[in-house]
């Protein structure tokens, strides 16, 4: 099921801006403290990397992911969800606008 809305969170108004514009996020915080980002990334290819382990949930249009050490090419869609190692890097492919959230681990 794709998260359509997050209720009781404060947001950071303040936006992460990366790769020139080409992903844009904002911090949200839930009442225990924890902390996800909601974003969109546009057509691009980039490589990310990770601190924390993380969880990205596709929530709008699409992107093929590849995690660091594999060669395939996978597809997430609204309601996919993929797993990122802590210390680790993905590479994301997007040739429609890709909306999610990053769960941070």
């Amino acid at each position: 099921m794709t998260t359509e809305k997050i209720d009781g969170v404060s947001v950071s108004t303040q936006a992460n801006v990366y790769f020139d514009g080409k992903c844009v996020s904002h911090g949200i915080t839930f009442a225990d403290g924890t902390k996800k980002s909601v974003g969109v990334v546009l057509p691009a290819t980039l490589t990310f990397n990770t601190g924390a382990p993380e969880i990205m949930e596709c929530v709008a249009g699409s992107c093929e992911y590849k995690l660091a050490g594999s060669d395939a090419w996978l597809k997430s869609a609204p309601g996919d969800k993929f797993s990122i190692p802590g210390n680790s890097s993905f590479d994301i492919r997007v040739t429609e606008a890709y909306h999610y959230i990053c769960h941070f681990g």
